[in-house]
Formats: C-alpha cells, sequence, structure tokens
C-alpha cells in the first residue's frame, strides 16, 4: 500500500491538473461561441451563393467548358484535403479525420487511383507523414481562427492542382458541426464542380440545414431572371467563389467542431480527474486509518507487557 505522502502528492497532482482542464474547457467554450457566430454569419451568404450557381447554371443549359466545371476524362489520382486542427486535447477530432481519408486512400488505391493527399491543419499533416503518406502540400497556423484569405490559398491550390493535372479529382473531409458535443466527418466533392452537388442538383446536407435556418427552399417559385452579361459569364466568376466559400465553410466548421470536441474532452477530463480525487482521498483515509490502529495496538501491548 502507498504511504500517505505518495497519496497526498498524487492528490496535489491530479488537482493541479483538474484546475488545468478546467481552464481549458472555459477557454474552449468561449472560443466556441464566436466560431458559432461566424458560422452563423456565412451560412445565409453561402446559401444564396449556392443557389445562385445552381440557377446559373440551369440557364446556361449545357455546362459550359471552364476548367475546373469539366470533368477529366480519366480518373488516375484524386486529392484528398484533410481538415483538421493544429493542437490535440481533443478527444477524437482529429485522428476520425486522418483514419476517413486514409480509407478513401486505399479505397482509391483498390480501384487503381492513386491518392494525393492535402492537409489544412498540422495535425493530419504530421500524422500522415507519421504513416508515410507525406501530404503534397500543408496548410497550418489557422485551425483557432480561420480567415477567408486562408480558405482562399487553399482552394487556388487545389483548383491549380485540377487545372494542370497533377489531380483529376478533389473531395474533402471535415468535422460538422452540429453540436457541442456531437460532431460528424463530412466527405464531399470540391472539383469538379460539375459533379459537386450544387450543379448536380442533388441537395447536401448544407442545403437542407441552410433552408431549414432561412426559411428559404430551393424548390420554391423563381422569378424570371435575365443574366447581363450571359449565364456562362456569370457562371464563370461563380464556380471560384463557390470553391473559396465551400472551403471557407469546412474551415469554419472544423474550428467549431474542435472547439466543441475539446470542451467536451476537456469536461470530461475534469470529470475523471473528481472521481481519482474521491478514490485517492478515500485510500488515504483507509491509510491514515490503519496507521492509527496499528499504534493503537502498539500502545496496549506495551502497557499489557508492562503490567
Amino acid at each position: 500500500m502507498a504511504s500517505q505522502r505518495d497519496v497526498r502528492n498524487r492528490i496535489a497532482s491530479v488537482q493541479n491538473i483538474r484546475t488545468i482542464t478546467r481552464a481549458m474547457e472555459m477557454v474552449a467554450a468561449a472560443r466556441l461561441r464566436r466560431a458559432e457566430a461566424r458560422i452563423s454569419a456565412l451560412r445565409p451568404y453561402a446559401h444564396a451563393l449556392r443557389k445562385l450557381t445552381r440557377q446559373a447554371a440551369e440557364a446556361a443549359g449545357a455546362v459550359p467548358s471552364l476548367p475546373i466545371l469539366t470533368p477529366h476524362e480519366s480518373v488516375q489520382r484524386v486529392g484528398l484535403l484533410l481538415v483538421a486542427g493544429d493542437r490535440g486535447l481533443a478527444g477524437a477530432f482529429n485522428s476520425q479525420i486522418v483514419r476517413a481519408g486514409v480509407a478513401a486512400g486505399h479505397e482509391s488505391q483498390a480501384d487503381g487511383v492513386e491518392p494525393v493527399y492535402f492537409a489544412a491543419g498540422r495535425r493530419p499533416a504530421s500524422s500522415l507523414a507519421f504513416r508515410g503518406l507525406e501530404p503534397a502540400e500543408s496548410f497550418t497556423g489557422f485551425s483557432d481562427r480561420p480567415s477567408f484569405a486562408d480558405a482562399r490559398r487553399i482552394a487556388d491550390r487545389l483548383m491549380a492542382a485540377y487545372i494542370d493535372g497533377e489531380v483529376d479529382r478533389v473531395d474533402v473531409f471535415y468535422n460538422g458541426y452540429i453540436s457541442a458535443i456531437s460532431q460528424v466527418v463530412r466527405h464531399e466533392r470540391l472539383l469538379p464542380v460539375h459533379e459537386a452537388a450544387v450543379i448536380a442538383g442533388v441537395g447536401s446536407e448544407h442545403d437542407t440545414l441552410d433552408e431549414a435556418l432561412t426559411g428559404e427552399r430551393d424548390d420554391s417559385p423563381r422569378a424570371l431572371v435575365e443574366y447581363e452579361p450571359d449565364p456562362d459569364e456569370i457562371l464563370g466568376q461563380l464556380v471560384p467563389d463557390y470553391v473559396e466559400v465551400s472551403i471557407f465553410r469546412a474551415l469554419l466548421e472544423s474550428t467549431a467542431s474542435e472547439h466543441g470536441a475539446r470542451m467536451t474532452a476537456m469536461r470530461n477530463a475534469s470529470e475523471n480527474a473528481g472521481v481519482l480525487i474521491d478514490d485517492l482521498t478515500l485510500e488515504m483515509n483507509r491509510a491514515r486509518q490503519a496507521a492509527i490502529t496499528q499504534e493503537i495496538m502498539e500502545v496496549v501491548a506495551g502497557a499489557e507487557g508492562v503490567s
């Protein structure tokens, strides 16, 4: 049995850890509120841009011959963008994105398609490198508060890779934010945009969520729209913006998910520390009681020996 001093030192150590985890929980909660506000501010714009892009594509009829709209003749290499965080201590937030991306890469290899990894965040970049899957490019240093400039830099790199033939398709993996205790891994097609939900006419999770929040539906009656210049040219301007906004939204969703996961993980750590402190306190009290009982027995035995 450990001595009282050892148990007392362990209790002090766990109490110090609980103080840190409680502070980290409060910081994550404050950052989560700001991240939620940024997502709420972006959703109406993203929904309007998606709706306008879909309407312009319908008005254009045949899909214009834009490089990022046109599918490649064959898919030999697929780009996989893994969006996660720069730091840990957030439960399975980072690891589940890496697992999903690596699993998709293995599926692509089974189909004879070579995966090319891109990482947004230090954790996915280091995890891929550790597995021997060095990413083609990493984007780090902004996971706590991503800006639109960060999204534009990632979008420019991915669009250039697609146009130059470095990859024939681009998919993105990120944690979709539902609540502070619930984040779901999302896998979306980013390029070519012709195969994305916005052009293909397939409703996405974002469409359903945005319609619920804004009260607007894409199947509602539409006014007659006259395009000036023609829809093809307008679509050529909208599509790059759509790619940038899609990545920016993925970054914001990932940031909110990271703060929510970290807040939950730190709360669980604090609760577990409390349980451990109670167990150690009980162990210390038992040790103290055993020591007192032993001293009493020694006194009684000494008194009997004298008499």
